[in-house]
């Protein structure tokens, strides 16, 4: 995003990967969507700084408009989920869901309203002084990747087998 206000700031980068139930990669989707020059010179020094170092605001002006970007993860997850709604998923997702929900209100509406977010699992890490060290490109695929990478080593403390009382529905 150009920043994190909802209201005022855009959508700059998209980035989307399906994964099967051991969390290895079945298909990803990545696009860096136009937004107006004018947007981009204001945003603040940290997103400035943040994405020249990456490259990815020299790409802004080469980008798709959002609704095509929208159209096509649309239908990247039509062509993976028949019925089934996929589970947004990754580290601070709650930003990520504002502004779809603002943004891509289609998308939205494909999307199931559970979602993972893997920091919350990064917290009673933290209390143990366990922390995964990510390189924080902060671009999307590669947060993403990241993200996986996390919540796979957080599951390798999960004793799934040890019996606990639930009940299945």
């Amino acid at each position: 995003m150009t920043g994190l206000d909802v209201q005022k700031e855009k959508i700059i980068e998209v980035a989307a990967i399906i994964t099967d139930t051991a969390l290895n990669e079945i298909s990803d989707y990545h696009a860096v969507i136009y937004q107006d020059p004018q947007l981009i010179k204001q945003m603040d020094d940290w997103n400035q700084k943040q994405h020249k170092a990456t490259g990815l605001i020299d790409l802004i002006p080469l980008g798709k408009k959002q609704a095509e970007v929208e159209a096509e993860l649309i239908q990247w997850i039509e062509t993976h989920y028949s019925e089934e709604r996929p589970i947004l998923a990754g580290n601070s997702i709650a930003q990520d869901k504002l502004f779809i929900d603002a943004h891509m209100p289609k998308l939205r509406d494909k999307l199931h309203y559970r979602m993972l977010d893997v920091t919350s699992w990064k917290i009673p890490f933290w209390i143990e002084n366990i922390e995964i060290k990510k390189k924080n490109v902060h671009r999307a695929v590669d947060d993403i990747r990241e993200s996986i990478h996390e919540f796979k080593t957080y599951l390798q403390f999960v004793d799934f087998k040890k019996p606990v009382e639930y009940t299945r529905k």
